[in-house]
């Protein structure tokens, strides 16, 4: 299997690495023709800061063939930064991402760096998993066909639509491979 991880900004370099501990092979995407010349199953929206990468996809020529491929069925996995990228809105900024996913979220909703922690909690399909957040958000709602599969302190902090998963966690900062391989048996399924 064959994941092209968005490499403008952020933690990529994690979640290729957390791939290939999986046996998948991830490439890099950092400019247009990456995205557009090459195959691959499915793509990684890495954490970072959402309104720089907002910004780069735009520089770049390349939101409106990202939102073109997931309203098409490219699985997409998008972590915290990511996570605010694909959401259709965000509750504390007007600034629009991807807007693919029927979520509402809050940016940096734990506070500033001193808001960061780890904690362990139940995600659904995958089980119990240690999860990394920083300056993350934190979904408000899930709407439409959008579902909720992990909540910590009473936030939704995971959620999947059809071919799209994202967490406001970091699970490429740990050694724990489930979510990634949640995330490619979205894409094995979506392929029967």
């Amino acid at each position: 299997m064959r994941i092209a991880v968005l490499c403008l900004q952020g933690a990529f370099i994690e979640h290729i690495r957390m791939l290939e501990k999986t046996g998948a092979e991830a490439f890099e995407i950092r400019q247009r023709r990456d995205l557009l010349s090459r195959s691959y199953d499915g793509l990684v929206i890495p954490g970072g800061e959402s309104t720089v990468i907002g910004k780069l996809l735009g520089d770049l020529g390349m939101t409106e063939d990202v939102r073109s491929m997931i309203k098409g069925g490219m699985p997409v996995f998008g972590t915290c930064a990511g996570l605010i990228l694909l959401a259709k809105k965000i509750e504390n900024d007007s600034r629009a991402g991807l807007g693919t996913m029927d979520i509402a979220v809050r940016r940096n909703a734990y506070g500033r760096q001193l808001g960061s922690f780890s904690c362990t909690a139940e995600m659904k399909g995958v089980g119990t998993i240690p999860m990394t957040f920083i300056r993350a958000p934190y979904i408000e709602r899930v709407f439409g066909k959008a579902e909720s599969l992990a909540v910590v302190d009473g936030h939704i902090v995971a959620a999947r639509q059809d071919n799209q998963l994202v967490t406001a966690f970091h699970p490429e900062l740990t050694d724990d491979t489930r979510v990634h391989e949640y995330f490619l048996g979205m894409i094995s399924g979506s392929k029967r």
